[in-house]
């Protein structure tokens, strides 16, 4: 709703903005349907286009058979969920509980571990030091090097710590008059109430490690291990053709264009769908925990 000292905006200004808005919805939504609808095109459609399709002429779901019938892509997909599952639950553990220790004041080293955690807007210790820590501690080539160094996200903790901040201190002190510990509050009361801003710091933290490739450029050797996006890289920039099962995939393969066409929808596919449920938070899970911060 406007605010009532804003004037109304005049016909050339909500001309523009709906221009604009439009624009960056093309923008947006164009190479999406160019990749959808090439990935559903058979091998004559994709020559008949002379590469991308962006007017569909039939469907063929031979891309996506090949891809959920086994072989690297089948692999890779198992290896982003469980990284994105698994990965999002430890952020959030460490995360959650840092923070609200951290928004009450007068705790523990309150002073000096503030100081740590700020200190790394401004201060990054670098590519070299990072892969030398994560092999000198075993995690080469290993699943929880695309876990463990991103772990938590400062950025994130500031928000849920603003956000626990702006509870009412009477309801945290009426629990501990009742006998209440610290993680009790936390699990009965804390969290209930911050569920908007859990909900969107968890999303965060999903379209990170989904979207993970570059900590597996650097520790994941194995071909067996790689997430979707280092493969779709692979594929993309590299060249190479998708390694597919043999025993699913037949004497038709379909074009290599639809099957990287379809990686590319997989990949993009999950988040889309998670994100509509996770929006009504954002305004009060992100915009107030950053005001009261």
């Amino acid at each position: 709703m406007r605010p009532v000292w804003e004037e109304k905006p005049g016909v050339a200004g909500q001309v523009a903005k709906g221009t604009v808005l439009t624009a960056v919805v093309l923008v947006v939504v164009v190479p999406l349907w160019v990749a959808l609808v090439t990935s559903l095109s058979s091998r004559a459609t994709i020559n008949a286009a002379g590469g991308l399709v962006v007017v569909p002429r039939g469907i063929d779901v031979s891309a996506y058979r090949i891809i959920f019938s086994g072989g690297q892509i089948s692999q890779a997909l198992w290896i982003s969920t469980l990284v994105t599952v698994v990965g999002t639950l430890v952020s959030l553990l460490v995360t959650i509980p840092a923070a609200y220790g951290l928004s009450r004041p007068g705790s523990v080293g309150h002073r000096g571990l503030l100081f740590f955690f700020l200190l790394t807007f401004l201060v990054y210790p670098g590519l070299v030091p990072s892969y030398l820590v994560v092999t000198g501690v075993g995690l080469k080539d290993s699943l929880w090097a695309l876990i463990l160094p991103s772990a938590i996200n400062v950025f994130n903790f500031v928000v849920v710590r603003a956000f626990f901040q702006g509870l009412p201190s009477e309801l945290l002190d009426s629990a501990r008059v009742d006998g209440a510990g610290e993680f009790r509050i936390l699990w009965r009361i804390v969290l209930p109430l911050s569920k908007a801003v859990v909900a969107v710091v968890g999303l965060f933290y999903a379209v990170g490690y989904w979207n993970v490739w570059f900590s597996a450029l650097l520790y994941i050797d194995d071909n067996e291990k790689f997430p979707i996006q280092r493969v779709l890289q692979t594929f993309i920039l590299a060249g190479q053709t998708p390694q597919t099962s043999g025993t699913a995939v037949g004497t038709a393969l379909p074009p290599t264009l639809a099957i990287k066409m379809a990686v590319v929808v997989v990949t993009v596919a999950p988040i889309a769908a998670v994100y509509p449920f996770v929006q009504r938070h954002f305004t009060r899970g992100v915009i107030l925990g950053a005001v009261k911060g």
